[in-house]
């Protein structure tokens, strides 16, 4: 099922690419009942979307209902956030929206209350 979907839809939102990433299908339910993600009732799983480190700990999770969409591209900068994240060793957070290339935060007590004074989006735009 995964297969089909990369092949057929997924690659077309991602320019004739596969995901940068590993899929899974959890057949049983087992790995569902795990994540809360399964429904019992029916016998499926509701979509869910798990970003887990290296260390296997869950940094960010989006479960959502068939009818709405989930956004590859939102996937993907999240992916390139918690990465920059951890191979600066938490000398670096990355802002709402954040992008590639773009200003980083310096965690700290400091911080907290001067979110805008230290980034303002408007600056990125340019």
């Amino acid at each position: 099922m995964h297969k089909m979907w990369n092949d057929h839809e997924l690659k077309k939102m991602l320019r004739d690419q596969d995901i940068p990433f590993p899929m899974l299908s959890d057949q049983n339910g087992n790995i569902g009942r795990l994540y809360g993600v399964y429904d019992e009732e029916s016998g499926t799983e509701t979509r869910g979307r798990f970003l887990i480190d290296p260390d296997g700990i869950v940094q960010a999770f989006e479960v959502m209902t068939p009818p709405v969409g989930r956004n590859v591209a939102e996937t993907l900068r999240q992916i390139k956030a918690f990465q920059l994240v951890r191979a600066s060793k938490g000398t670096q957070v990355t802002p709402a929206g954040w992008q590639p290339g773009k200003a980083t935060l310096k965690p700290g007590p400091g911080l907290v209350g001067n979110v805008w004074q230290e980034w303002n989006p408007a600056k990125d735009l340019g």
